[in-house]
């Protein structure tokens, strides 16, 4: 590939100067990348009310509940740790519409279950697709977004998770009148109908320049760039950093050829790691799991048990109740979503997991005094009810957007795909674990005790977070690697800061 003569001294220098606006083109792309997610949260959302008609339509135990809810996320593990090989061979785009599809397919069968086997191949299938959407979408609106606006548009996708919980919860209450044997298969295959939008809009979404430079492929790379960025004079500095960034490999991984299709980075990742990419693992690592310990899939899934708990017994007002937590909790994610470019990272995701400890420490006392009152006193419903919706809301303005954000833009260009695939899977793997035994802890420790221990978890999360995570505003994606590069001086730094607090 030749890229000398493109390639410039300094290619930061004068930036300013060529703009950092977003135009209407990149925002259209990454919005229909970031539909997608809304695949899963939907899922998320439906399956919160649609369990309640499964158990009873289709005659199962809560341990089975616990399985076919924990289904999706477990194989998703499986098509997130697919995602990144298949991005780097395929392509990016393409790999859109195979999670798309993929899902597709898994919906029709959920929807057309004659038995509890059935529905959890049809589960199993979708988290496949799942798994590919999650880890495909941030990647692609990271590679092809400007470094001053990539934290907006690379926090879409989870704006759109949330839109898929709002109208799963919707259908849940616009369908709960139907019969138990009819209503739940409807909530289910409702979920085809954006995977069909998502696999038709993809056509006018253009390939990721960053892939297509790793292919060789300068001129298109550059067209995709003229098109996403403010000015030409911005499309030509971007197309050298990444030029630049493409042939700066370590010298045991070989030529750029043999990263073209991922072949060596999961060599470089786990086997022979340098110091910037093991502390890039440990932060994303880190991130995706306190995103899932955190226990927010679980209380979206189990929330009509807590409100059940807190003595709201009609399905009506159940799913009523999820409604307004879905309305609450999608105007938190796109209130963060537009401040993280003004704000940065770090003080929006301290913020946010601050907020975590306090509103599930809120949600186990209230919980624990529902536990031991035969009157169900009014103020404890309350705090339970406001403490669900603090949860989704902290969750959203720091855990939510920014993790699917951290883990699309600090891997370089040779190992993104396949080290946030990595990352995603370790997202999945601990949704799984926490959403297939949430009910069985429950059981043993009350929801009072669950919440308590969710509580401690984030307060370590939040340390980790402090000591760990480096501010990413404002830096473009070949620009990531220095801030790792003298990690423990930050550390030391931070430490420095507490004392003298």
């Amino acid at each position: 590939m030749d890229v000398a003569k493109i390639q410039h001294q300094n290619p930061k220098a004068n930036s300013e100067k060529a703009g950092t606006g977003m135009n209407k083109y990149t925002i259209v792309c990454a919005l229909l990348a970031s539909t997608n997610s809304i695949l899963l949260g939907y899922d998320i959302g439906v399956m919160s009310g649609a369990v309640l008609y499964i158990k009873e339509n289709l005659k199962i135990t809560s341990t089975q509940v616990e399985v076919l809810v924990g289904t999706l996320n477990m194989f998703s593990l499986f098509g997130s740790l697919a995602s990144g090989k298949t991005s780097d061979y395929i392509g990016r785009r393409y790999t859109i519409v195979l999670a798309a599809c993929t899902f597709l397919i898994g919906a029709l069968l959920m929807g057309l279950a004659t038995s509890y086997l059935f529905l959890m191949a049809g589960r199993a299938v979708a988290g496949i697709g799942v798994g590919y959407a999650l880890m495909i979408a941030p990647v692609y609106i990271a590679e092809l977004s400007p470094a001053m606006n990539r934290g907006f548009l690379t926090s879409l996708p989870e704006v759109f998770i949330t839109i898929g919980l709002l109208v799963g919860y919707i259908i849940n209450y616009a369908l709960s009148g139907l019969p138990p044997n009819i209503n739940w298969r409807l909530m289910l295959e409702l979920a085809a109908v954006p995977a069909v939008g998502i696999g038709l809009g993809v056509i006018a979404m253009p390939e990721s320049p960053h892939w297509l430079v790793m292919k060789g492929k300068l001129s298109e790379a550059k067209q995709v760039l003229i098109r996403t960025s403010a000015s030409e004079e911005e499309a030509q500095l971007r197309l050298e950093e990444i030029s630049k960034a493409a042939l700066a490999l370590p010298p045991s991984t070989g030529p750029l050829t043999t990263h073209e299709d991922g072949r060596g980075a999961w060599k470089e990742l786990l086997v022979h790691p340098s110091k910037p990419i093991r502390r890039m693992l440990i932060v994303v690592i880190g991130i995706n799991f306190f995103m899932q310990a955190s226990g927010n899939d679980a209380v979206v899934y189990y929330c009509p048990e807590v409100f059940k708990a807190a003595g709201i017994h009609s399905r009506k007002q159940l799913f009523g109740a999820n409604v307004i937590r879905g309305l609450t909790k999608t105007s938190s994610v796109f209130l963060s979503a537009s401040y993280l470019d003004r704000f940065g990272r770090r003080p929006l995701l301290l913020l946010g997991c601050a907020g975590l400890v306090i509103s599930l420490a809120g949600l186990g006392l209230g919980s624990k005094f529902l536990e031991h009152s035969s009157t169900k006193p009014t103020w404890a419903i309350a705090l339970c009810i406001m403490a669900v919706c603090a949860d989704v809301s902290f969750f959203s303005i720091g855990l939510g957007p920014i993790t699917w954000v951290y883990s699309s833009e600090i891997f370089p260009m040779r190992l993104r795909a396949q080290g946030s695939s990595l990352a995603i899977s370790v997202n999945r793997l601990v949704s799984g674990v926490v959403s297939m035994t949430f009910l069985t802890i429950f059981n043993k420790i009350t929801f009072g005790g669950m919440f308590f221990v969710l509580a401690g978890i984030m307060v370590v999360g939040t340390v980790f977070f402090y000591f760990f995570l480096p501010e990413t505003k404002g830096k473009t994606l070949e620009e990531m690697g220095a801030l790792f590069e003298d990690r423990d001086t930050s550390i030391a730094n931070r430490v420095r800061e507490l004392r003298e607090m």
